[in-house]
């Protein structure tokens, strides 16, 4: 190993390289165990990537074959039924963790002076995490996959003006076929991963030189700081394996199923909804009327959600300047009446059906 490492000196600065990934610490306080969502966040997401390309090896988009070609990968391929598995329990973990991440950093206040573009990367790898959440639903082209992007990309085109041109930028016609199956795929393969590495870089990069930052109220008080590698680093990597037990557990005791084929031209199914991280969207859609105003409801219900979502983006920004020690109830108001939200309305997305 020194012999490798010495030959590799010699033709390379990484001496620099390495100091710059040793003098990342983390500080110790009684908030310490948020700090694992983020890897845990990135640990999922590598699992996706992994599991991802083996599925592409037997994967044929197509409205014709994409169905029949993961009815096989489940049903023939050695442990194929595993892979896709845990490629699905993953993905849906990976947004739970940056679920937790997100208002774990929110309540500290983590976006605050230097580290406003670490929590605006960080909110747009949130939204991306969402954006493989919607475009690989469909890839299977199942019966509940079908009729859930149908009313997913109905939502757009009520937006004036601009919510037809999006429908059929997002359907590739004026309704989902196999034009839309091969966009999706290609969103969910390329054009999304592509961006989602260049704002993971950008996020990593600004963590590891502004370093991770401490709650408000612990400011100052910090008596310990654990170093980030080797310390934190094989903690991180203990939340791994303990990660990864659990979504192989999930796959293996509770294997996603496949359903039945899409059928354009039949009826869809009784309490057809979209994943668990959209219901509440959905159902709050739902409840508004038809008219408010001189508007559709569900036009204003998108821009309500996509203002929250932009405010949320710029928050480090429109928050008011204040003292280190004062207090913030507006924070604490904002972050609690938003998990409420979230929680009732999905709450009652899968009571009311």
């Amino acid at each position: 190993m020194n012999y490798i490492m010495n030959w590799i000196k010699e033709r390379f600065q990484i001496d620099e390289v390495i100091h710059f990934a040793q003098k990342k610490d983390v500080p110790v306080h009684h908030s310490f165990v948020w700090y694992y969502f983020g890897g845990l966040t990135l640990f999922f997401f590598g699992v996706q990537v992994l599991t991802g390309i083996l599925l592409l090896l037997y994967y044929k988009p197509g409205a014709d074959t994409a169905f029949e070609s993961v009815q096989f990968l489940i049903t023939k391929v050695r442990y194929g039924w595993l892979i896709r598995s845990v490629h699905s329990w993953s993905a849906n973990l990976m947004i739970f963790c940056a679920f937790v991440h997100l208002f774990s950093n929110f309540f500290e206040r983590a976006y605050r002076k230097p580290r406003e573009l670490t929590w605006m990367t960080g909110m747009m790898l949130f939204i991306l995490a969402l954006g493989f959440g919607f475009s690989g639903y469909l890839l299977p082209w199942n019966e509940l996959a079908y009729f859930a992007t149908k009313v997913g990309t109905d939502i757009p085109g009520v937006i004036p003006l601009i919510g037809k041109p999006v429908q059929l930028f997002l359907r590739g016609g004026s309704d989902v076929t196999g034009a839309t199956l091969s966009r999706f795929y290609g969103f969910h393969i390329c054009v999304l991963p592509l961006i989602f590495l260049v704002f993971l870089a950008l996020h990593l990069l600004f963590v590891q030189v502004q370093g991770i930052g401490a709650p408000l109220e612990a400011e100052g008080k910090i008596k310990k700081r654990m170093p980030f590698f080797p310390d934190f680093a094989v903690r991180d990597v203990v939340t791994w394996l303990v990660a990864l037990n659990v979504v192989v557990a999930l796959a293996v005791f509770l294997p996603w199923e496949l359903g039945n084929k899409a059928d354009p031209f039949a009826s869809a199914p009784a309490g057809i909804k979209p994943e668990w991280y959209f219901i509440f969207m959905f159902q709050s859609l739902k409840f508004l009327p038809a008219k408010i105003l001189f508007f559709e409801g569900e036009f204003l219900g998108i821009v309500g959600f996509g203002l929250a979502g932009a405010i949320f983006v710029v928050w480090p920004f429109l928050e008011r300047k204040s003292n280190k020690g004062e207090k913030q109830p507006l924070v604490k108001i904002v972050g609690l009446v938003s998990i409420a939200f979230i929680i009732i309305m999905t709450l009652l997305g899968y009571i009311l059906g």
